[in-house]
């Protein structure tokens, strides 16, 4: 069982989400233009949305009550990130913000044990230490660990490179797969930044700017055996697949709010702009343009709704829905993009808060990331074809 929902759960689906939009909108949104020109990751915002009482609470939502977290459900941590995204139009800032709250979380409270629990969650859903971990190893049989580990006399030594870790140059610990030497298998680990022989490198991505990105190298780094986080060589069982099916609901949650701006937007653009002194809405064209742009938000919405429900559920969350989730939430955003590039003024596609071209831009690096089609499909082919 992943999250149990009990029926004192605060909030419903709607009002969270709400209440999210509303909060991004009035702090996120306004230097939204300006944190993606510069590509800068904002600490005071993101303590803001972390801010239980103040803020949505969007640092540890499916962390538990008793350890300081906001309790919630897989659905009602979907609508936050929903309205996240839709409030403050920074699919940066949303990425950044699920792989903390969610990604690097929920491992812990799954695999973690009491002491990993209790060292780590509090501070983590409080915003007071951030977690991260590299996109690459949310993947797992589909790309080849790119960090290894051998035994030690009183402990374990990790040595490996990875790249595209989101949140690295704030993290205080990371979650790290690594490839077993000498006898197969994989297991995790969580590893705090000052642990010796780890080395973080700012770097920076053409995509998701206002996520802040880095390379984590480590040479010799000697952790203890209570740095394990599962079963040791299960990794591939446990953490791999939890994680997985993580990144391809909860990251794609976000877009959803982000389609759903775009599609309010063109809306209101269709309303207003007058092509051959009649309102564009008047035009055939783009209302189809308009259906096909809402349709592919409610059907994202079922689907990302139906997966989360099985975190919730009991058991393990299917795969094959996780990655359905995704690769259409990846496919329906680059249509809405295109729809709503299509319908908007010609000073807006490089104008305005700059929403369309930072989507269109963003919507590409989440159609790869995570696996992409390739990945995606085959999940789901196997699940058809009961290949397990």
């Amino acid at each position: 069982m992943v999250f149990p929902h009990s029926p004192g759960e605060p909030g419903s689906e709607p009002s969270l989400a709400e209440k999210a939009r509303e909060f991004a909108d009035r702090v996120a949104r306004p230097t939204t233009a300006d944190r993606d020109r510069a590509r800068q990751w904002d600490p005071a915002l993101f303590a803001e949305l972390a801010g239980a009482r103040t803020g949505p609470g969007l640092a540890g939502p499916l962390v538990p009550r008793h350890l300081g977290g906001g309790g919630l459900s897989a659905v009602q941590t979907c609508a936050l990130l929903q309205g996240l995204g839709e409030g403050a139009r920074d699919p940066g800032l949303a990425l950044a913000t699920a792989v903390h709250a969610v990604l690097a979380t929920v491992p812990l409270r799954v695999f973690g044990t009491a002491r990993q629990q209790q060292r780590y969650l509090p501070r983590m859903a409080s915003g007071q230490w951030r977690g991260a971990l590299s996109l690459h190893q949310t993947q797992g049989a589909a790309l080849a660990p790119a960090v290894t580990v051998r035994s030690a006399a009183d402990g374990r030594v990790l040595n490996g490179e990875l790249e595209l870790v989101a949140g690295a140059p704030q993290a205080h610990h990371f979650l790290i797969v690594a490839d077993e030497l000498g006898g197969g298998g994989r297991t995790a680990f969580v590893v705090d930044r000052a642990t010796a022989g780890v080395r973080v490198t700012e770097t920076r991505s053409e995509a998701m700017r206002t996520c802040p990105w880095g390379r984590l190298t480590l040479d010799d780094c000697h952790v203890p055996d209570d740095a394990v986080l599962g079963t040791p060589r299960g990794a591939a069982t446990e953490v791999e697949p939890l994680l997985a099916a993580l990144d391809w609901v909860f990251c794609s949650a976000p877009w959803l709010g982000v389609m759903r701006a775009l599609t309010r937007d063109a809306v209101d653009h269709a309303r207003e702009h007058r092509l051959f002194g009649r309102p564009l809405s008047h035009g055939q064209s783009a209302r189809l343009t308009l259906a096909d742009m809402a349709t592919r938000c409610e059907l994202a919405a079922v689907l990302l709704h139906r997966a989360a429900e099985q975190f919730d559920g009991g058991g393990r969350p299917s795969q094959r829905d996780a990655a359905s989730a995704r690769l259409f939430t990846a496919r329906a955003a680059r249509t809405v993009v295109e729809g709503a590039a299509g319908l908007a003024p010609a000073g807006l596609l490089t104008g305005g808060d700059g929403l369309i071209g930072r989507a269109h831009r963003d919507a590409l690096f989440l159609a790869t990331v995570g696996g992409g089609d390739e990945v995606l499909r085959p999940v789901i082919a196997a699940s058809e074809l009961e290949l397990g």
